[in-house]
């Protein structure tokens, strides 16, 4: 069973999420707030596997919620949820350790996946968010030399499949693309993130973004 907690100051967000990730036989919500600050205690208490947290809160922001949380010997998996305009957070949280970023109202079979694949210590970055979140955290040089020296290390099928991690497709969506199956789309992935060092999809995504990949 996949443990989740919620940080959300809107009840009616909160409502939202713990409905779509119940009615998943295999995800339950074991926690859930409407600020930052009880988040690592309650993370202590119930041991997520996965914590969702708004990035931002009336009372404290998600990013100290965050911090809290990889501070702790086993920290869940994190992903912020984030209104579709993107904002200075967005930097801080990659720092700290997020692990992706969801629309508040992703679509539940998508959330549900999103979760499921947090859970198994993948990284997560909505579609409609992949491009704003890598141009917030482009610093100024989007097509930088490092980055440029990194992908010069991949296959042109591995630009392929870095490409796609960048906007935000899935494994299967990419093999979708790309003809191949979801078993050799992850290999792909693997070989990329090894190459140009990135610990997950969304560090991935900014290398293709600051190599010039992602328009």
């Amino acid at each position: 069973m996949i443990k989740v907690l919620i940080a959300d100051d809107e009840d009616l967000v909160r409502s939202g999420l713990r409905t779509i990730l119940s009615s998943a036989g295999d995800i339950e919500v074991v926690a859930e707030c409407d600020d930052g600050v009880h988040v690592t205690e309650l993370a202590r208490l119930h041991r997520p596997n996965v914590a969702l947290l708004d990035i931002r809160m009336r009372t404290s922001d998600g990013i100290d919620a965050l911090r809290g949380l990889m501070m702790l010997p086993e920290p869940p998996a994190v992903s912020m949820l984030t209104t579709f305009d993107v904002d200075e957070y967005v930097r801080e949280a990659l720092r700290v350790g997020a692990s992706g970023f969801l629309l508040k109202d992703t679509e539940p079979r998508h959330l549900i996946k999103a979760v499921r694949d947090l859970a198994r210590g993948g990284a997560v970055l909505d579609p409609k968010v992949a491009a704003r979140v890598v141009s917030t955290v482009a610093d100024g040089a989007r097509a930088a030399e490092p980055a440029r020296r990194l992908l010069s290390m991949l296959s042109d099928r591995e630009l392929e499949v870095v490409t796609l991690v960048g906007h935000g497709l899935s494994n299967a969506e990419i093999g979708q693309q790309l003809h191949l199956s979801e078993a050799t789309v992850k290999g792909y992935v693997s070989a990329v993130l090894g190459k140009i060092g990135a610990a997950n999809r969304v560090q991935a995504a900014l290398v293709a973004y600051r190599g010039g990949l992602i328009a």
